[in-house]
């Protein structure tokens, strides 16, 4: 039986692109942009910021497991030029920056 998290989890996996850095200005202008650590599930990340899942949020803020971009990060991003994954947990913009192809 399908649940509700399931499927959930589904549409915002099928919701996930590539995103350049240069489309990520905007949001990071507005404050919305979220980095999610390598090593950590972006879909499984964006489920429970959807689901206001408060006490887990909370423990990965403390930890940085997740957390606000900052400026640090757009100076970094904007000399680097990485792509990351990306989904949309409005009004949040969940991202993780890829690992670069081998030989790219």
């Amino acid at each position: 039986m399908t649940t509700p998290s399931d499927l959930l989890r589904t549409r915002l996996n099928l919701e996930t692109a590539r995103i350049a850095w240069a489309e990520l200005q905007r949001p990071f202008a507005r404050g919305v942009v979220v980095k999610v650590a390598p090593g950590m599930d972006l879909v499984d990340a964006a489920v429970h910021v959807a689901a206001n899942s408060a006490e887990v949020i909370q423990e990965w803020l403390a930890d940085g497991r997740i957390a606000r971009a900052e400026l640090a990060d757009a100076e970094d991003w904007h000399a680097r030029q990485p792509t990351f994954w990306a989904v949309v947990v409005a009004p949040w913009v969940l991202i993780q920056e890829t690992t670069p192809e081998p030989g790219a």
